[in-house]
């Protein structure tokens, strides 16, 4: 896999995002490598109990999308949203699978947006989908997904207040 080269796609997609709007919704946007795969990931940082290291975090909740030697075989683009471990998320009582069933709720308002997408796993994986992988226009798709997502992160801050701890 041609790691720099989707590296720098992804990194391209990253610069044609409103940098305003970004930082107004308080969303951290990262590129990278992790787990042989090329990720763009956003996220808040209050959305995890580790605010040193939160895209590594045990306790966690963020926008994935991501390629690697197996999706790039299969001609695909991947992007989820993943919520790790959040009873032990701190300021919240949380149930994930019920924080789960919440989220897919709301989101069926805008499911139609997201190409290929399920909402149909444990409470781990808020909904996953795929875009057909196209080298010319993998930018564009990554701005895409990525704006789909910034249109949709509130859902995520208004159930997680529904799950505040009432005593803090």
């Amino acid at each position: 896999m041609e790691y720099d080269f989707y590296i720098e796609k992804f990194q391209k997609s990253a610069n044609q995002l409103n940098k305003n709007l970004i930082a107004e919704k308080q969303l951290v946007l990262t590129v990278g490598t992790l787990l042989n795969s090329v990720v763009f990931k956003l996220y808040k940082k209050r959305w995890t109990s580790d605010k040193a290291d939160p895209l590594n975090a045990k306790t966690r909740i963020f926008f994935s999308i991501w390629v690697s030697e197996s999706t790039i075989k299969q001609g695909k683009i991947f992007y989820n949203i993943h919520a790790f471990k959040l009873r032990e998320l701190k300021g919240y009582s949380i149930a994930s699978r019920e924080f789960a069933n919440k989220f897919r709720k709301e989101f069926k308002n805008h499911q139609d947006e997201w190409e290929n997408v399920s909402v149909k796993f444990g409470p781990l994986t808020l909904m996953e989908g795929w875009h057909e992988l196209d080298d010319d226009s993998i930018e564009n798709t990554v701005v895409n997904l990525a704006n789909n997502f910034i249109k949709i992160e509130y859902i995520i801050d208004k159930i997680l207040k529904t799950f505040e701890n009432q005593n803090q």
